[in-house]
């Protein structure tokens, strides 16, 4: 016997139970039939004894010899077979069953399933799931799969590209005339202004008090923040690491691995309040020091884990607006990195700029000039402008242009050319971000980071990946659609 996947297994246990159900209907209509031919003999059954008492009657009624006569008669119809006409009622057998055991083994259940089919005959198709469909069934089936559930390729027109186009235009301009420089622009202000108060916030939830000078609010809450969520790797001068490598106080942020804000940062600071060391990153290479013993609160295994999320996390708040000491005489300060900007220093390769420098160096010195956490919320902000202009005005142009209805004109999902019309925005986003860059730069590569839009560019990364996927996959299941489906599926069945 084959050796089967456990889907096709379960298929044939469905198979072998729809074989018992279509016998089990054979022999419904066979007990139908025999009722039917009982039934038909007892009628004529009762026609003979009809016949019979009216002979009777009329032979009572004669005299003997018509008796005689009329007994002649009978025997003659007796003797002719007219009176019992000769029937035959095909006797019925017995149903095959696969039974289930009582103590309900899946081997054993599996086993009887074989047996039967062997017993009857029964062969399993290379595909079982179509011998369990009829053929509207399967034609239905597949329809719906090719409409629902298989990658598309866009169909957008004219008029869906010059609106991503115009959309991305305006989202650039947004980016060229508000966000600039990190800290410089009004978006970028309005970054720092709200860091600064969520800061604040965090830090009152955990019982800071407020300043004792409102001028300094914000190093007061770092202070705070400082005091309350030590860490063992806050190291932040390359003398503190024994000199293995050179660090900063601009920098130390971008270069331990535990201050990342991802999961990326998430695993080493865990690993290094677990362990008594500390992680970094430098000249492309990754470096493990180790530290004072550091011990973690908590009874239990978890629970440990759970102090050192949250001393991860506290220690992040204290750092995004900056230390305590820059934000006290004025100065912006170094934050966190943005997300994942920290692997950015394992691309130790090229010769960038005057000094031939390469981009994991270039990429420190930009972070050194401020391109943190909070000019990455100040970037996202023409990312944002972008995508929900692009949504809104497909949205537009599918109820007023196409004429459909409004539930056809959410946009959300997979829907090919909104996602052709998304990724056309966002470039022509990078497209004016990278003509503006190039020129204010004046080609020296640091400036030109400075003044580049790093979230639309991964965000535009992801995007063309996604066309890319969809060109190439066309005609294929999309399995993202399929799973989202069962899921919803399987939650309205729970419910």
């Amino acid at each position: 016997m084959r050796e089967d996947t456990p889907l096709h297994t379960e298929a044939h246990v469905l198979l072998i139970q729809q074989h018992q159900l279509n016998a089990a209907g054979a022999q419904l209509g066979a007990v139908s039939s025999t009722l039917a031919q009982l039934r038909g003999a007892q009628s004529v059954d009762n026609e003979i004894l009809d016949q019979l008492l009216a002979q009777a009657n009329v032979l009572v009624a004669r005299d003997e010899s018509s008796i005689y006569s009329g007994e002649i008669c009978i025997d003659a119809l007796l003797e002719e077979g007219a009176l019992y006409p000769h029937q035959t009622i095909t006797p019925l057998g017995l149903l095959d069953s696969a039974r289930a055991p009582v103590d309900g083994d899946w081997d054993a259940s599996l086993r009887s399933v074989h047996d039967y089919a062997i017993r009857n005959n029964v062969h399993f198709a290379e595909d079982p799931f179509k011998e369990l469909m009829s053929d509207t069934q399967r034609i239905a089936f597949e329809k719906r799969i090719k409409e629902e559930f298989t990658l598309k390729g866009a169909n957008c027109d004219k008029y869906d590209y010059m609106i991503a186009g115009t959309c991305g235009l305006i989202g650039g301009l947004v980016d060229i005339l508000f966000v600039g420089m990190p800290g410089e622009g009004p978006l970028g202000k309005l970054a720092d202004d709200a860091t600064d108060k969520l800061v604040e916030q965090f830090a009152r939830f955990n019982g800071w008090e407020g300043p004792k000078n409102p001028e300094h609010s914000t190093a007061s809450a770092i202070g705070f923040l400082e005091r309350k969520f030590k860490v063992n790797y806050d190291h932040r001068h390359g003398v503190d690491v024994g000199g293995a490598f050179e660090m900063s106080a601009k920098n130390h942020h971008l270069k331990n691995l535990g201050h990342s804000p991802d999961l990326v940062g998430l695993f080493f600071s865990l690993l290094n309040q677990f362990t008594s060391t500390a992680s970094f990153v430098a000249d492309g290479r990754f470096i493990t020091i180790d530290t004072a013993t550091f011990e973690l609160r908590g009874s239990n295994f978890v629970a440990k884990v759970f102090a050192g999320f949250v001393n991860w996390l506290g220690h992040l708040f204290s750092d995004m607006a900056g230390s305590s000491g820059t934000e006290s005489s004025g100065g912006r300060g170094s934050g966190i990195p943005i997300p994942f900007y920290s692997l950015l220093q394992f691309i130790n390769v090229g010769e960038f700029g005057q000094h031939r420098q390469t981009f994991a160096t270039v990429a420190v010195r930009v972070f050194e000039q401020g391109y943190d956490m909070r000019h990455g919320i100040a970037l996202s902000i023409p990312v944002l402008v972008t995508e929900l202009l692009t949504r809104i005005m497909w949205s537009a142009k599918q109820a007023y242009y196409h004429d459909r209805p409004l539930s056809q004109c959410i946009p959300v999902g997979n829907n090919p050319e909104l996602r052709r019309m998304l990724m056309i925005a966002h470039g022509s986003l990078c497209l004016v971000d990278a003509v503006d860059a190039g020129i204010r730069s004046g080609g020296e590569i640091v400036q030109f980071m400075l003044r580049s839009n790093l979230i639309a560019w991964a965000h535009f990364g992801t995007l063309a990946l996604k066309e890319m996927k969809s060109w190439y996959a066309h005609g294929a299941l999309d399995v993202d659609a399929m799973d989202s489906y069962l899921e919803s599926e399987y939650r309205r069945m729970l419910s």
